[in-house]
């Protein structure tokens, strides 16, 4: 992280002169003046302060939840704060260690956290303690879920047991009852405080981190969330509907609060690590194949060429990274247009012999119908394509699955293999990249989202948060925070988490600043000016030892 230390250095020389007397003394410099600016709520009541959110407000980090990263949650910080203007105890479903994860019985149901190895992100070799059916029935001021979408919200049986997997693991341990609701138990409070931040993240988040692989029901006009799948975008209308619903519900009573738009989830370090250009022709691994590869691609190339899609062209440069190849099931496949060109052409034989393999017709056809197959729908990724964090793990290596069904057709060991290298010879699946039609998706059902969240928090009179330009400033330039500079760098950058998509406990506290402010602005409370009014950056971690546990 970079870490901008500013120094101040003052220097002074008073030579005084009289007929018999030199004074060579230092006037003392004096220190910073303390703050002494008492804090004031305004004409807000922190009294019962509720949180009601997913992931980020629960602190989840790392990949997981734990003691030391919900203690770091921006609504714990919040609370150590209006605990200074009145504000009451502040509960939270705790864990059980700081290990993560959750166990059911003898099996692990959600892993340990990340921790940091040295040159990346690795998980940690414990078994989580906290069982998932030792059961610590809420309500609880902080009533943040992770995996929680914007209809979840009202859901009754979302923390039921025995409607696993249709309940949420982390609501079962937190729920009043099991057939309660999370808006029903935070409403149970009757607070007179509430903050709503990060509804609708993960209504986007599962379809981005499953590489598109989901229905976006704003264009198929279902309205119906008990038939979404978990990968799926949930409609506009929907969000809208149980957005307003909620804060209806808590500001009935006269609860102010505030409420927090949305980031464009695709800023975040878990799409925005893996270039996508990755394949580096010094690699010598890589490098000695490409006159290869650019004598198989050619002979596709010609064929996209005559059926008029010259532009999924691929080509590996010899002097500068080249992107991998994905497959895009938004393309129009020409398996059938490849497999008949290759078929038609006189120089297709000979370069199924340069393979060493007969040239039959039953091998032609065979050989023409695998290419068909594998880059029907190939091209190569562009710099509008998000290759998503997951995919370092396999960009490159041989997929063993591809091997032994390229064996099942008669192909050679060492002639299979040389087809099944990930992001090479065989397109990259469509759960490792977000397309740029797919990225449009996402920041189209973002913006709705946010069109609403703004709408509510103007004819409620709430303090809004507008977290979407926060992330698009700490993705550009940076946020300063103290003699910090934080950005969306994995593991370097401070703000996100090692899971690339989380926040760091820094990250919360900056969050938890922004919040602040926003309260200030709108309830004229004073946390940005007076004493121990906002969060310090050193207070919070950016990452855990791995012997915390």
């Amino acid at each position: 992280m970079k870490n901008t230390i500013k120094y101040t250095f003052l220097s002074a020389l008073f030579l005084g002169f009289t007929a018999c007397d030199v004074d060579n003394s230092l006037p003392e410099i004096e220190g910073e003046a303390e703050n002494t600016i008492a804090l004031q709520a305004g004409s807000a009541d922190f009294s019962n302060y509720v949180a009601i959110g997913a992931s980020f407000t629960s602190g989840y980090t790392d990949g997981a939840l734990f003691m030391a990263a919900q203690q770091n949650s921006f609504p714990n910080i919040l609370a150590s704060k209006f605990e200074m203007v009145g504000g009451g105890d502040f509960t939270q479903p705790m864990m059980d260690d700081n290990i993560g994860g959750l166990v059911m019985g003898p099996n692990v149901i959600q892993e340990p956290r990340f921790y940091f190895n040295g040159s990346g992100p690795a998980r940690l070799s414990a078994t989580p303690t906290t069982e998932l059916t030792n059961i610590k029935a809420g309500p609880y001021n902080n009533m943040g879920v992770p995996g929680l979408k914007s209809f979840h919200l009202g859901f009754e049986g979302y923390g039921a047991l025995a409607a696993l997997p249709n309940a949420n693991p982390y609501y079962i341990r937190m729920a009043s009852a099991p057939m309660s609701s999370v808006i029903k138990d935070a409403l149970m409070q009757q607070p007179t405080f509430f903050t709503v931040s990060e509804i609708g993240g993960n209504d986007v988040l599962g379809y981005s981190i499953a590489g598109g692989a989901g229905e976006d029901h704003n264009e198929t006009g279902n309205i119906d969330p008990t038939t979404y799948g978990t990968n799926d975008i949930t409609n506009s209308n929907v969000f809208a509907a149980v957005f307003s619903g909620t804060v209806d519900a808590l500001t009935a009573a006269g609860a102010k609060g505030v409420v927090a738009n949305l980031p464009y989830v695709t800023s975040l370090p878990y799409f925005t690590t893996i270039p996508y250009a990755p394949l580096d022709p010094s690699n010598p691994d890589f490098g000695a194949q490409i006159p290869t590869l650019n004598s198989v691609y050619g002979a596709i190339n010609g064929v996209f060429a005559a059926i008029g899609v010259p532009e999924r062209a691929i080509v590996f440069a010899t002097d500068a990274a080249s992107p991998v190849v994905i497959k895009d099931e938004s393309l129009e496949d020409k398996t059938a247009q490849i497999v008949g060109a290759l078929l038609a052409s006189p120089t297709f034989p000979p370069f199924v012999a340069s393979f060493g393999l007969p040239t039959d017709a039953t091998t032609l056809q065979k050989v023409a119908g695998l290419l068909g197959t594998y880059y029907g729908q190939a091209r190569q990724a562009t710099e509008n394509d998000l290759i998503v964090l997951p995919s370092s793990r396999i960009i490159g290596t041989v997929n063993t699955s591809s091997v032994g069904f390229l064996m099942s057709q008669g192909l050679p060991q060492q002639l299979a293999g040389m087809f099944s290298v990930e992001g090479v010879s065989l397109p990259l699946e469509d759960k490792w990249v977000l397309t740029e039609d797919e990225v449009g998706r996402v920041k189209t059902a973002t913006d709705s989202y946010n069109a609403t969240i703004k709408a509510v928090a103007e004819a409620k009179g709430l303090a809004f948060v507008d977290f979407k330009a926060v992330l698009q400033e700490a993705s550009t330039v940076g946020l300063e925070f103290g003699t910090y500079n934080l950005n969306t760098s994995l593991v370097t950058g401070g703000l996100v988490s090692l899971d690339g998509i989380h926040l760091t406990g820094r990250g919360y506290a900056l969050m938890a600043n922004e919040i602040l402010s926003a309260i200030d602005a709108t309830y004229g409370s004073n946390f940005t000016v007076g004493k121990d009014g906002l969060a310090m950056p050193d207070d919070h971690p950016t990452n855990y030892s791995p012997t915390l546990q």
